[in-house]
């Protein structure tokens, strides 16, 4: 089965049901499910198309396995190219007959080892873009190579019609890859593996969360062990800058200052750079208030990769406890008591802001809101500051959410409380939403919304 993508399968197809030479760059982390859309978009088209997947080797190597790719779609004997680009040549007049999609995933690995292929890209591109009907999809995992292909001084600059950044998928569509899980697993699910379709479609369904966790992540030599490290490593050079500042926030230290205090990283430009490096990788994000956005001093910086968060919180401080233990005495004694009282409840305040921005994107909300997010404030009573992690602000002012994944129902005295704490600190705010696990013991209000768990997986 293929989840989820939906608007990504809707651009492709456009794109490649219009008139004439299109052009499609196609980029976003390892593991996010990349070649699965392109090649279930190809599926869904009845246009000739040759996918090739780029190889880490001579450009020889790869003119000869592309050729036997050539052969076989237009059923002909192996056909022999001097080079990339007689190759292109060849194939870009071809479509002037019919319209052809050529795919070519992992372009890096090809570009690496063929000299000036962009310009040779951009030349035959250019030569025959009033002519051919050619689709042609450019499809890679390293980041800052593929977004250096849409820079001016890139020779294929201004070549690309349509671009995709493939991003994660929200809590919703990886529980797609997991249905046959209870509302309360699917969070639990969702804060280990994140919206990364490879690591979803690990999950065995006859297994228990804890038995997926253990066998997937933490135990010794087990399939994602060395997912996060591998995937770090093939960006970064400086592998020990990363894992520094991967500690500091697993830790809770947001803030700039303290992961330089925290990290034994050598100096500001040196976290800045990795910082930077990391968000691009959409591993780490940076988030500012909503009601302060331009404070640098209040911005802070967070993990979004849920298995990057789940790993340094867990396995990468315990390496050499969990290679020497049991798993099951090693997940009792490292994991299991955190994970359930403080590492779940956090995830899945960031599950109930991307449910209100799934609605907000179906025009569904009551007020369609403009921002959310974390909201700064000032204590004057208590002397202290502190954030509320999601509010929203629309036309009519500020909603603030409560997110409670607790064993009981929220009851009227514990909305209440809530209440009087926000109003403490000086936000109004005209609505009040609470998200819960349990249900609740209150009714809900004009001035009030209150939100089940299930109603976020209806």
């Amino acid at each position: 089965m293929f989840y989820g993508r939906e608007n990504e399968i809707k651009k492709l197809c456009t794109m490649l049901n219009s008139d004439g030479q299109m052009v499609s760059l196609i980029y976003g982390r390892r593991r996010i499910g990349k070649s699965e859309l392109i090649k279930q978009v190809l599926k869904e088209n009845n246009i000739k198309s040759i996918y090739y997947e780029c190889k880490q080797t001579t450009e020889k190597n790869n003119v000869d396995s592309l050729a036997e790719l050539i052969g076989e779609s237009f059923d002909f004997p192996k056909p022999a190219f001097e080079n990339m680009e007689v190759l292109l040549t060849f194939l870009f007049k071809m479509s002037e007959k019919e319209p052809m999609i050529l795919v070519l995933d992992e372009y890096p690995y090809l570009r690496e080892n063929s000299k000036g292929l962009d310009s040779v890209l951009q030349s035959v591109i250019d030569h025959n873009k009033d002519t051919s009907k050619m689709k042609l999809i450019f499809c890679g995992s390293y980041v800052d190579t593929m977004k250096a292909l849409l820079e001016k001084q890139n020779p294929l600059y201004g070549r690309v019609d349509l671009t995709l950044n493939i991003k994660p998928m929200d809590y919703y569509e990886s529980a797609l890859f997991y249905q046959e899980f209870s509302a309360e697993d699917k969070v639990r699910l969702f804060s280990v593996f994140g919206g990364i379709p490879y690591y979803n479609r690990l999950i065995d369904p006859k297994k228990s969360v804890r038995e997926n966790i253990i066998e997937l992540i933490a135990s010794p030599g087990a399939r994602l062990e060395n997912e996060v490290s591998m995937y770090l490593s093939s960006e970064i050079s400086k592998i020990t800058n990363a894992n520094e500042v991967f500690e500091a926030l697993a830790k809770g230290y947001s803030r700039y200052k303290d992961i330089l205090d925290q990290s034994n990283v050598s100096s500001g430009p040196a976290l800045i750079d990795i910082l930077d490096k990391l968000m691009r990788m959409d591993v780490v994000s940076k988030e500012a208030p909503i009601n302060d956005e331009n404070n640098k001093k209040k911005s802070g910086y967070f993990i979004s990769d849920n298995l990057s968060l789940f790993y340094y919180k867990y396995i990468f401080r315990n390496m050499s406890r969990m290679n020497i233990m049991d798993p099951d005495v090693f997940y009792d004694k490292y994991i299991a008591e955190d994970f359930e009282t403080k590492y779940v409840p956090k995830s899945f305040e960031r599950i109930c802001k991307q449910y209100l921005i799934r609605r907000n994107k179906n025009g569904l909300m009551d007020e369609i809101f403009e921002k959310i997010g974390k909201y700064y404030y000032d204590d004057p009573v208590e002397k202290k500051n502190g954030e509320f992690d999601i509010v929203t602000l629309d036309d009519k002012g500020y909603i603030f959410y409560e997110a409670k994944f607790r064993k009981e129902p929220i009851s009227e005295g514990m909305v209440q409380n809530e209440i009087c704490q926000v109003k403490q600190t000086g936000l109004k705010c005209y609505r009040y939403g609470f998200f819960s696990r349990a249900g609740f013991a209150c009714e809900a209000g004009e001035d009030r919304v209150l939100i089940e768990l299930w109603e976020l997986y209806s």
